[in-house]
């Protein structure tokens, strides 16, 4: 009883105020770890559509179209962390293959030297991360320089222009005026 008394003790200081007014009324640990799995974790069904959520987010994961290298490995960060909480675990080569595949067409040529250059079951997720940056600063000044050119030749390029071609169409339709 005495230990059951210091670990309430202990866990009710480690609590902020809004938690502290939700558990003050459980008489033993148990009872508060008990409240607070399901509070945070949610029941076992909640569990398991949370893991499917995340799994389907993780599959579904691509790099978006103005999205750069950091912000996307934010974004699958807080994916597979999230994976990882719910006991889920990924290997160190899937996860690699995961961003690899999932860089824009933008970094097609250097998606292409990691994995012909490189052995995935070796590699480190950091070092592909600082790899992918470090071609991205690389690559930066080479596409502003290339946009300054295009304006200043005086070309839109969000202009997206169409071939004609001479169409002969019949008009089969018959009205009765």
């Amino acid at each position: 009883m005495e230990l059951n008394c210091k670990a309430l003790y202990i866990i009710f200081c480690a609590f902020s105020p809004n938690i502290y007014k939700k558990m003050f009324s459980c008489e033993d640990v148990e009872e508060v770890w008990d409240k607070l799995e399901v509070t945070y974790e949610g029941t076992n069904e909640v569990k398991e559509t949370k893991i499917g959520l995340f799994n389907l987010e993780y599959e579904n994961f691509k790099m978006g179209p103005d999205e750069d290298i950091k912000r996307m490995f934010d974004r699958f960060s807080t994916i597979f962390n999230q994976l990882k909480c719910f006991g889920e675990e990924i290997s160190e080569d899937k996860l690699i293959r995961k961003v690899i595949y999932s860089l824009s067409e933008s970094c097609d040529s250097k998606k292409t030297a990691i994995i012909e250059a490189k052995d995935l079951k070796k590699l480190k997720l950091d070092k592909v991360i600082r790899s992918l940056l470090t071609n991205e600063m690389m690559s930066l000044p080479l596409k502003k320089e290339k946009e300054k050119k295009i304006k200043k030749q005086g070309i839109d390029v969000n202009v997206i222009a169409l071939k004609s071609s001479k169409c002969n169409h019949v008009d089969t339709s018959e009205d009765g005026d």
